[in-house]
């Protein structure tokens, strides 16, 4: 596990959720699965965040960070009143995955709005990781921008790590890189 990770508050967002901060002891977590997390940062002023949306658009409801479209202006603008640019701003995308065979695929159309979105506002997309049909947790350093992602076993299902996510227990010895199927993404 990188060093940025190490010895941090973590603040934990859950479904129709952000946060922002500037504080570089504080690392923002989430687990995901057909919903998107899109971590903003602007890398120069040291400020950054993540939300946490379930849908693409709502079907004409109030607005709600549960939303794409509502989710991202308020991340946006809430870096932007915490000093961040515009121009500076970078994102990193994780989620946007197929969780039932069953169902329609959310996690496609989730992902086809954030992609659009971040390119038609101007916002370079770094990196992402998004589809598949595994739920991710993700972990982001909002003031350098630094994101992990861990993929979540078959064995478990979405619905228990969202439930380890609203208790959480105390974390586990670092284990070596290659044995954690963490990735690091830059």
């Amino acid at each position: 596990m990188s060093s940025v990770f190490m010895n941090k508050k973590t603040v934990t967002v859950l479904q129709g959720e952000f946060q922002l901060t500037s504080d570089s002891n504080i690392i923002l977590s989430t687990v995901l699965g057909s919903c998107i997390a899109a971590c903003i940062y602007d890398e120069k002023t040291g400020v950054g965040g993540m939300n946490h949306f379930l849908l693409a658009q709502s079907n004409g409801g109030a607005a709600s960070a549960r939303y794409g479209v509502h989710a991202m202006e308020l991340l946006i603008n809430g870096l932007m009143k915490k000093g961040a640019e515009r121009r500076n701003l970078q994102a990193k995308v994780f989620g946007g995955a197929k969780m039932s065979v069953n169902l329609s695929d959310i996690g496609a159309k989730n992902t086809a709005f954030i992609q659009s979105f971040l390119r038609d506002e101007g916002i370079q997309c770094v990196s992402s990781s998004v589809g598949g049909t595994s739920a991710r947790r993700v972990r982001f350093h909002p003031v350098s921008g630094a994101a992990q992602q861990t993929r979540v076993q078959n064995d478990q299902t979405l619905e228990n790590m969202e439930r380890a996510v609203a208790r959480p227990t105390p974390a586990p010895a670092p284990k070596p890189a290659a044995a954690t199927g963490d990735v690091m993404l830059f």
